[in-house]
């Protein structure tokens, strides 16, 4: 009786920790092997460029610089700011203000 309590919990456990890695998946991480850049490094260029909260973040193919760019929305204050990161070089290229209908 105690093994079929047993096996439940470690299932459960299993479940819990399979859904914290897919959370920790982005939008267009399928793209990440063709970039030169890395996640980690491109957040933190856009941190520099726009200092605050990462709230959304992404991987995509863009018009623009090498057209592989990371994009992500940036929060400061009551202001998100939408900052594009190019994947191949690290630059940045794009820094603006998020309109009333953000992408």
């Amino acid at each position: 009786m105690k093994s079929r309590y047993l096996i439940a919990s470690l299932a459960g456990v299993a479940l819990t920790l399979t859904g914290m890695a897919a959370a920790q998946a982005y939008t267009g991480e399928s793209f990440a092997k063709q970039a030169k850049v890395g996640m980690d490094e491109a957040r933190s260029i856009a941190l520099k460029a726009y200092p605050g909260k990462i709230t959304d973040e992404e991987l995509e193919k863009e018009a623009g610089g090498s057209g592989l760019r990371y994009s992500f929305d940036i929060e400061s204050g009551t202001v998100t700011h939408e900052v594009g990161v190019d994947a191949q070089t690290g630059a940045v290229l794009e820094d603006k203000k998020e309109g009333a209908n953000p992408d």
